[in-house]
C-alpha cells in the first residue's frame, strides 16, 4: 500500500496539474485535494473548481489571496527597495512563499500526507515551494512529479491526457509558444524564441503594456502617498495595497513602462532568459527610493543598499521563512518609520521620472542649508577645510612613504 493516503495539489486547473492530479491517484493510490490560489493572475480561478469536480475531486480550496499577497508579501519586499541581479524584480518568486504556506496548512485542516506541485526539476520554483514547506512544516513529505515520472515531453503529455480522458481544451486564435506566469506584481515568459539570447521578443507578445513607441505622446502625472515606507493612496484616494497594485498595473502598462529583457542566474545553477512585465513593481520601486532619498539619514539608506542583494537573493532562492530574512525584514521595517509623505511621477513612453517629494514632518532636506544663496549662517563653510585635511591624512601619509 503507498504511504500516501491524501495529497494537497497546488492546482491551476491546466493541462499540466490536472495531468499532475491524475497520475497521483494512478500511482500512489491516493485521494488528491486540489488548491488554486487568485494572486492576481488576471484569470477566472473558479474553471478549476469544475475541473476538479469533473475529475471527482472531493475537497477543493479556492482562495482570493490577492489582498493578502500584496500587504504581507510584495510590500514588505519593496521596503527592502529588492532587485534580483540589478533588474529583476521578483515577480515569480514572491509569489511562492504564500502558495507554500496555505499548501501545509491546507495538509494540516485535511490531515493529508503530503503536498505537491507542478514546477520542473530544471527551474526555481520547486525550490521555493520546498522550502518553504519544509520551513513551515518540518516534516512534510513533498512528491514533485515532473521529478518523478517520464513524461518529459509535450506529446508524451498529451497521450497521457487522451488515455485518461483527461480535457484538453481547444482555444481559439494563436497559441502562446511561451511559458507564462502571472501575479499582481508581474507577468513572466519563457520558452519559445526567448531560448535564444539573442533574439527580439515578438511585439505581440506582451500583454500588459503597449511598446513605448506606441504609448501616449501626452504625460501621465501621478502623486502616491507614503506611511512607513507602503503606498497608501494614489492622487488623494486611499487604496488597499492590492487596489494600488492593480490600479499602477493599468497606469503603468498604458504608459509603456515596466518591460525587461533579462538573462539571470537559476539558484540551481543554469542560466535563463526571460521576460517580464512589472508595470507597478517599477513605478512603486522608482517612488519608493524618491521618498526614502527625502526621509532616510544617510547611512540608514547606504546600509539598507548593502543589505539589499542580499535580501533579493534570499527571496530569489526561496528563503522568505528563513531567520535570516526576517531578521533583515525587522531592520528594514525600521527603518521605514519615518518614510512618510508624497512623490509625484511622471510616465511617459516607458520613462518613471520623479518630478516631485515631500515629507511635512519627516523631511532631512533643509532649504537653509542645501541652498547656494546666502545661508545667513546655517553652514559654516571654512568647517570643510579641518574635515577635508583629517579624511586626506592617511592619504598623505601613504603617498610620503611612495615619494620617498
Amino acid at each position: 500500500m503507498s504511504e500516501f493516503k491524501k495529497v494537497v495539489l497546488a492546482y491551476s486547473g491546466g493541462l499540466d496539474t490536472s495531468i499532475i492530479l491524475k497520475w497521483l491517484e494512478d500511482t500512489y493510490g491516493c485521494e488528491v485535494v486540489t488548491f488554486t490560489a487568485d494572486i492576481g493572475q488576471g484569470e477566472e480561478v473558479e474553471p478549476a473548481r469544475a475541473k476538479a469536480e469533473a475529475m471527482g475531486v472531493k475537497e477543493i480550496y479556492i482562495e482570493d489571496l490577492r489582498e493578502e499577497f500584496a500587504r504581507d508579501y510584495v510590500f514588505p519586499m519593496l521596503r527592502a527597495n529588492a532587485i534580483y541581479e540589478g533588474e529583476y524584480l521578483l515577480g515569480t518568486s514572491i509569489a511562492r512563499p504564500l502558495i507554500a504556506r496555505r499548501l501545509v496548512e491546507i495538509a494540516a485542516e485535511t490531515g493529508a500526507d503530503a503536498i505537491s506541485h507542478g514546477a520542473t526539476g530544471k527551474g526555481n520554483d520547486q525550490v521555493r515551494f520546498e522550502l518553504g514547506a519544509y520551513a513551515l512544516m518540518p516534516d512534510v513529505k513533498v512528491i514533485a512529479p515532473w521529478r518523478e515520472w517520464d513524461l518529459n515531453s509535450r506529446e508524451k503529455l498529451m497521450a497521457y491526457a487522451e488515455t485518461h480522458g483527461i480535457p484538453i481544451e481547444q482555444k481559439r486564435g494563436k497559441k502562446s509558444p511561451y511559458s507564462m506566469d502571472a501575479n499582481l506584481l508581474h507577468i513572466s515568459y519563457e520558452g519559445g524564441i526567448l531560448e535564444d539570447p539573442w533574439a527580439e521578443p515578438e511585439e505581440d507578445m506582451w500583454r500588459w503594456t503597449v511598446s513605448p513607441e506606441n504609448a501616449p505622446d501626452t504625460p501621465t502625472y501621478i502623486e502616491l502617498s507614503f506611511e512607513k515606507g507602503d503606498v497608501v493612496a494614489l492622487d488623494g484616494r486611499e487604496m488597499s495595497p492590492a487596489e494600488v497594485m492593480l490600479a499602477l498595473n493599468k497606469i503603468g502598462g498604458d504608459n509603456g513602462i515596466g518591460r525587461d529583457d533579462i538573462v539571470e542566474n537559476r539558484y540551481v545553477g543554469m542560466k535563463s532568459r526571460g521576460c517580464y512585465e512589472t508595470p507597478a513593481g517599477t513605478i512603486l520601486l522608482k517612488a519608493h527610493r524618491a521618498m526614502e532619498s527625502l526621509t532616510l539619514d544617510r547611512e540608514a539608506a547606504h546600509l539598507k543598499d548593502e543589505l539589499m542583494p542580499r535580501y533579493a537573493s534570499l527571496v530569489y532562492n526561496g528563503y522568505w521563512w528563513s531567520p535570516e530574512r526576517e531578521m533583515l525584514q525587522t531592520l528594514i521595517d525600521q527603518s521605514q518609520v519615518s518614510v512618510n509623505g508624497s512623490v509625484r511621477l511622471k510616465l511617459y513612453r516607458g520613462n518613471v521620472m520623479v518630478v516631485g517629494r515631500k515629507s511635512e514632518k519627516d523631511s532631512l532636506f533643509d532649504a537653509n542649508i542645501a541652498t547656494f544663496e546666502d545661508d545667513e549662517g546655517a553652514y559654516n563653510q571654512q568647517d570643510a577645510e579641518g574635515f577635508i585635511k583629517l579624511n586626506a591624512l592617511r592619504l598623505r601619509i601613504r603617498a610620503k612613504k611612495q615619494l620617498k
